[in-house]
């Protein structure tokens, strides 16, 4: 997407001093809400991860990682994470947590490839989130109370940081649309994914689509989603496969829908196999961490991430995430920007 400026844009915190108190407040409440709504417990993240062990998420499959050797381990190859998608699910086997129970972690990652614009940038920091189930929870409903959780979890966030700031006005509806991504390519089979989405959040303002990264029926992906963690494949009990999703909110700022947070019922054996070989990624089952997975070593889980930068840039109505986090930008972009009064970090 390119460099998008709001017409009459405002720093409606008026000041940087004021915006920071604020993104720290958003911070510090979200994560109470979040550990609250789905008993989690914080744990410390890795920052990199060794390559080669398939613990990395590989986003797309298409994504490089940031990769350097390691002196004292002979120049083994390590990398900075993408996301902590697969790492959660071995801490939470290796912690012996129970079913009902999880962890969250802040997750701050490198991303190089990323097409820099108002919602996008190198850095990536997010709330990761893993939670152990049983197995019969593997199913749409459950993933859906999940769902509703984590979106209370965002209003509460809002209504009390209306409170603290109450120029920060409230906008979100009391409840959010569930609309599985086939159905919203049969609703608008002449628009893009990011037009039928713009569509579909317009209209309800909060939204969770489901099944990302499957087959629809005109052959195409409503977006792509890694092989090996969501389980994107599995038909469920609306009659669509897909046991995964986003949940979108619409931006008013931006005009646009606004995705704060990927998430989903992670594959089990029999789901990884079969999306490895949709993918043709069958050599992957060799890795450190499918090998585990697929030996029955891990538990089933759900999980996924809310953006951080992402949730502050949403809730204190910002035009671009370099307002909230420091980063790099062109200079075409930061001119631009500092014309329409928006400061980047």
């Amino acid at each position: 997407m390119p460099l998008y400026i709001p017409e009459n844009y405002t720093n409606i915190l008026g000041t940087v001093q004021n915006t920071e108190k604020a993104v720290k407040s958003v911070k510090d409440m979200f994560q109470d809400n979040l550990s609250a709504q789905l008993a989690l417990l914080r744990v410390t993240a890795p920052m990199v991860v060794l390559s080669g062990t398939g613990i990395n998420d590989d986003l797309n499959s298409v994504e490089r990682p940031v990769r350097f050797p390691v002196k004292d381990l002979g120049d083994r190859p390590a990398e900075v994470v993408h996301s902590l998608a697969k790492w959660k699910r071995l801490k939470l086997a290796d912690m012996g947590i129970a079913p009902g129970m999880g962890i969250y972690t802040d997750m701050n990652a490198l991303r190089p490839d990323e097409e820099l614009d108002n919602l996008h940038s190198i850095y990536v920091d997010q709330w990761d989130w893993e939670k152990v189930i049983r197995r019969e929870d593997r199913n749409l409903s459950f993933l859906k109370k999940t769902v509703r959780r984590i979106y209370e979890a965002i209003k509460v966030t809002e209504n009390k940081l209306f409170i603290e700031f109450p120029q920060v006005t409230p906008s979100l509806p009391e409840d959010i649309f569930f609309i599985h991504a086939e159905e919203l390519l049969r609703m608008y089979p002449d628009l893009t994914p990011k037009e039928r989405e713009n569509e579909i959040v317009r209209k309800h303002r909060a939204v969770f689509l489901i099944g990302i990264g499957g087959e629809l029926s005109d052959g195409t992906v409503h977006d792509g989603r890694a092989a090996d963690y969501d389980d994107w494949s599995t038909p469920n009990e609306d009659g669509f496969n897909g046991l995964n999703g986003d949940i979108l909110l619409w931006n008013d700022v931006l005009q646009s829908s606004f995705e704060v947070s990927s998430m989903g019922i992670r594959v089990d054996c029999e789901a990884m196999r079969r999306q490895l070989a949709i993918r043709g990624q069958e050599d992957k089952a060799e890795l450190y961490f499918h090998k585990r997975l697929l030996a029955g070593e891990l538990p089933y889980t759900i999980g996924g991430g809310v953006g951080q930068s992402r949730l502050c840039m949403f809730l204190l109505k910002k035009a671009h995430i370099g307002e909230i986090q420091s980063s790099i930008w062109s200079e075409e972009d930061r001119r631009k920007c500092a014309e329409a009064g928006i400061v980047l970090a």
